[in-house]
């Protein structure tokens, strides 16, 4: 790939060389791959580059599995521990995949997943519109059609695909560094780097199942088909094919996961940063939008026409911005203060038409499911309110908090985060003048000067500008929200590697001690990779080789007991209430309806959510008994750690939230605002306990009856009638109580 959009000069006596020209002359084999000029050279060193990238690819995949089977003994387990193994949303995902293989048909599969009454009670929903599960029907059809059955289990079929997935995350953050650099070797680093900083780059060998393992690998290779298309002296033919496989790519990141047009909308803001500063053309600019719109609307289609996808920020976004981009012409003419002003003013009116279209968009289609993001948003600035039960959910967690500083620390420790910091200053401040120089007054547009060329810093490679503000902007959003560093991580590998192989750190140190030489400059560009594996090798080999040598084992036999009890001593048909994590478990080992499940996209869903959470709230047992059998509750799971929990501080425990939200003090030393007000009854899962221990005649006694219990849980059976003390059913008279 040619660093640069314009050559000067003739080839007489040889100057110093310019970052530029050695970053041409760096990337000569991926140019002659593009364009056709095959060398056995060229052959045989993109040969080579490519098989290593696929042996990275299989050494990540086959070290995540590992870590699976040594974790857990995966192959030594019945399957309901596999399924237990599945916690929270996971077993959710994966259940609709076991469901699909248990159908009698494809057809009568997909059937029951579009008119699905069995994940909410007294509801029938249309779980391909709601959720991201194509990807488990799309494993489970392939499971029935190849001849794998004899061989191979479908959990195994299921795990595997995932964890070859990351196979392709590796290879496509290597193709993007090998892209930027234009050596292999960069490729090389960056896999190394993402292996050994695991537990911030990934977190599948235990949450499989979650939608961002799926979709992060198609997100890393969209990255690199968007380097791909920024490289000048593309033809017509390979900028076709490069925005195909854009779309694609786009759409398979779209199709698998939920918050997918958060992450599009941040691209977005890439975009229209570049366009501002004149680093894309017209053309470019239109077409990437185009393609998130497009990957966007096919996923509607394939949604049911989900309408949270036609009142997504991005979508209106992107409307506003091309809109007022075709009615603002003159938009980079004039003096450097006057297209600042412009640009002012341009951005302004983008923000106040996206919002009007957002608003408008959100209103005509009733659409509510999303509310509850934006009120953690709000909450997370300080700007809504603090005692919001839906945002509390989120804030309170560790993960949607702000990036802790041993991530910085562990990094650091891989020698990922130096290089790293270096690269993206420097860059940062080349592209900063780059952006200014471009919108000083020139002749003619921007696309003749693209094609002419521009000296110094206007030059700026569009695809390093767009990789620089994509770690650039999701970093931010990972410093912000600590889950969403596995967005950043992966690219930073990328970034870094490009920085220690590329050619423009180099010959800014190789021009300060003035001995910049073409010799040198390639002996330091594969000198540096090179020693960086060595010592990352010495350093980490014996780590790794411990680590994979630890031995554990799968053990709850509360969480066993309990969905045998419920596979074996109640009815197929029973409904099960309790909370959200445990409930997508029964779901998938046992099959029994469900009240609420962790998919929180749903407005409605929200609400029962609440209310069946007030069994650890304090409520009258005639409250709480309406709010269970309004729900259509046959049972109710109560789980001692919740009850008591410990785990967060006070005013985040889940009994805290719901006294904030119902206005009660809550437990424990500690202050409580001044419109709080003691409560009139006492926590229901702790009174029903005394009471159906001692087994007065009081209210509990008469709503509900204790079916099961351990250690960890205590199951009761919603009576279906306040004024009759009903029999226990046949199935449950010989449960020890």
């Amino acid at each position: 790939m040619t660093a640069l959009r314009q050559r000067k000069g003739s080839k007489g006596k040889e100057p110093p060389l310019s970052a530029e020209l050695q970053s041409q002359q760096s990337n000569c084999c991926t140019e002659s791959v593009l364009h056709g000029g095959w060398s056995w050279g060229a052959i045989i060193w993109t040969s080579v580059g490519w098989s290593v990238s696929v042996g990275l690819g299989l050494l990540c995949c086959i070290y995540m599995a590992t870590l699976h089977e040594n974790d857990l003994w995966f192959s030594n387990m019945k399957e309901v521990e596999r399924e237990i193994s599945f916690r929270t949303e996971c077993g959710l995902y994966y259940s609709y995949y076991k469901q699909m293989l248990q159908a009698p048909s494809i057809q009568e599969g997909l059937s029951d997943l579009i008119h699905d009454n069995l994940t909410e009670s007294k509801r029938t929903i249309n779980l391909l519109q709601r959720m991201n599960i194509y990807q488990e029907v799309f494993l489970s059809v392939l499971y029935r059609l190849l001849p794998i059955q004899a061989y191979l289990e479908p959990v195994y079929f299921y795990i595997y695909t995932v964890f070859s997935l990351q196979a392709v995350y590796v290879i496509a953050l290597y193709l993007t560094a090998w892209l930027l650099s234009g050596s292999w070797l960069a490729g090389t680093l960056t896999g190394v780097w993402y292996i050994l900083n695991r537990v911030d780059t990934t977190r599948v060998e235990f949450t499989i199942s979650l939608r961002e393992n799926w979709s992060l690998p198609f997100l890393a290779l969209q990255v690199t088909t968007i380097t791909c298309y920024l490289r000048p002296q593309l033809t017509a033919l390979q900028q076709k094919v490069v925005v195909w496989l854009m779309y694609v790519t786009t759409f398979c990141f779209c199709l698998t996961w939920q918050f997918n047009q958060f992450i599009l909308l941040v691209q977005a803001l890439i975009i229209y940063t570049m366009d501002c500063a004149e680093f894309l053309t017209t053309t470019q600019v239109t077409t990437m939008y185009l393609v998130q719109v497009c990957s966007l609307l096919s996923v509607w289609l394939l949604q049911f026409c989900n309408s949270m996808i036609l009142g997504s920020l991005v979508l209106s976004f992107i409307v506003a911005a091309l809109v007022i981009r075709h009615f603002q012409s003159g938009l980079k003419t004039g003096s450097t203060l006057a297209r600042l002003a412009k640009l002012l003013l341009h951005s302004t009116m983008v923000l106040l038409l996206t919002f009007t279209i957002n608003y408008l968009a959100k209103k005509a289609l009733q659409l509510r499911s999303d509310e509850h993001i934006f009120k953690f948003i709000k909450s997370k600035l300080a700007l809504g309110p603090t005692r919001d039960f839906d945002a509390s959910l989120y804030l309170c967690e560790e993960a949607f908090g702000l990036l802790p500083l041993d991530t910085l620390e562990r990094l650091a420790g891989t020698l990922l985060l130096y290089p790293y910091a270096l690269t993206l200053l420097l860059l940062s401040a080349v592209l900063a003048a780059a952006a200014l120089q471009n919108l000083r007054p020139k002749g003619g547009s921007a696309e003749e000067r693209k094609e002419g060329g521009e000296g110094g810093a206007a030059a700026f490679r569009p695809d390093v500008a767009y990789n620089l503000l994509h770690t650039l902007f999701y970093g931010l959003l990972a410093f912000s929200t600590m889950r969403m560093k596995y967005i950043w991580t992966g690219h930073m590998c990328a970034v870094a590697a490009y920085g220690v192989c590329g050619t423009e750190l180099w010959t800014l140190l190789l021009n300060t001690l003035r001995c910049n030489s073409k010799v040198l400059l390639r002996l330091v560009r594969h000198g540096a990779p090179l020693l960086l594996v060595g010592c990352l090798y010495y350093k980490f080999w014996p780590k790794l080789m411990e680590e994979l040598s630890e031995l554990r084992e799968f053990f709850d036999p509360d969480t066993v007991e309990l969905m045998t009890w419920i596979s074996t001593k109640t009815s197929k048909t029973a409904v099960f209430a309790g909370s959200m994590q445990l409930l997508a478990g029964i779901k998938l080992c046992t099959g029994r309806v469900l009240t609420n499940h962790p998919h929180y996209e749903d407005k409605d869903l929200r609400e029962r959510t609440k209310q069946v959470y007030q069994v650890y709230a304090r409520q009258s047992p005639e409250e709480v008994h309406g709010i269970l059998r309004a729900a259509g509750a046959d049972y109710v799971v109560l789980e001692n750690s919740i009850c008591y929990e410990r785990r967060h501080r006070r005013g985040c425990r889940l009994r805290d939230l719901l006294d904030l939200a119902n206005g009660h003090i809550m437990d424990g030393a500690g202050e409580n605002d001044p419109d709080l007000v003691p409560a009139a009854h006492p926590r229901f899962c702790e009174a029903i306990k005394t009471e159906a221990a001692e087994a007065t005649p009081a209210a509990y006694g008469a709503l509900f009856t204790r079916t099961f219990q351990n250690k960890t849980f205590h199951v009761y059976r919603v009576k279906k009638k306040k004024s009759k003390k009903s029999t226990k059913s046949s199935t449950e008279r010989g449960v020890t109580q």
